[in-house]
């Protein structure tokens, strides 16, 4: 028996061992990591993230309905009277809000767009990339199977020729019993 060089099959059975490195599963999305602060990385930007944010909040709506509110009873009651019936200074709070609010939340809505695209094309092309990994494993088990196809066929021949011989050894020692049984039945010379 010889030995032959190691083909595929004897490397791919060390590449079904654990491996002990980590895998980094966010590896796609590293690449799109620059939008995930949606006006920038500076103070700036991480605050009008916050306000655009907090535009949205149960807690913002209650606040402005709140002052909105006391604003009008204030003046309306007469308690103070620097805003009367038709209330011409809250309107204009109201514009100026609307003014800065709008395009920080548009920009915030751009931004989430991007991110949301970018997080697409990642997961994509994690899915990808397992697609290919699967089919490999599949290419893989495909040949594991065909050797073990060949080798259940080259078991069954081998079986069959033992088979053969055995019953080759078994009609020789018939043969070979017979002949001596007959040597050992004939009467000897000179008697």
């Amino acid at each position: 028996m010889s030995t032959a060089a190691p083909d595929s099959t004897t490397t791919r059975a060390s590449d079904a061992a654990p491996h002990k490195s980590k895998v980094d599963h966010l590896r796609f999305h590293k690449g799109h990591a620059h939008l995930a602060p949606t006006f920038g990385n500076d103070a700036f930007a991480l605050k009008a993230e916050a306000f655009a944010r907090f535009f949205g909040t149960p807690t913002f709506l209650g606040a402005q309905t709140l002052i909105v509110v006391l604003w009008v009873m204030a003046n309306v009651t007469g308690l103070v009277k620097f805003d009367v019936y038709p209330f011409i200074l809250l309107n204009l709070a109201f514009s100026l809000q609307s003014a800065y609010a709008a395009p920080l939340i548009l920009l915030a809505q751009t931004r989430q767009a991007a991110r949301d695209k970018a997080n697409a094309d990642a997961d994509a092309q994690h899915r990808e990339a397992l697609a290919v990994a699967n089919e490999d494993r599949l290419a893989r088990a495909a040949q594991n199977t065909a050797q073990m196809l060949e080798l259940l066929e080259q078991n069954t021949k081998l079986t069959q020729m033992t088979k053969e011989l055995s019953e080759r050894i078994e009609t020789l020692t018939a043969d070979m019993h017979q002949h001596f049984v007959k040597k050992e039945n004939r009467p000897a010379p000179g008697l």
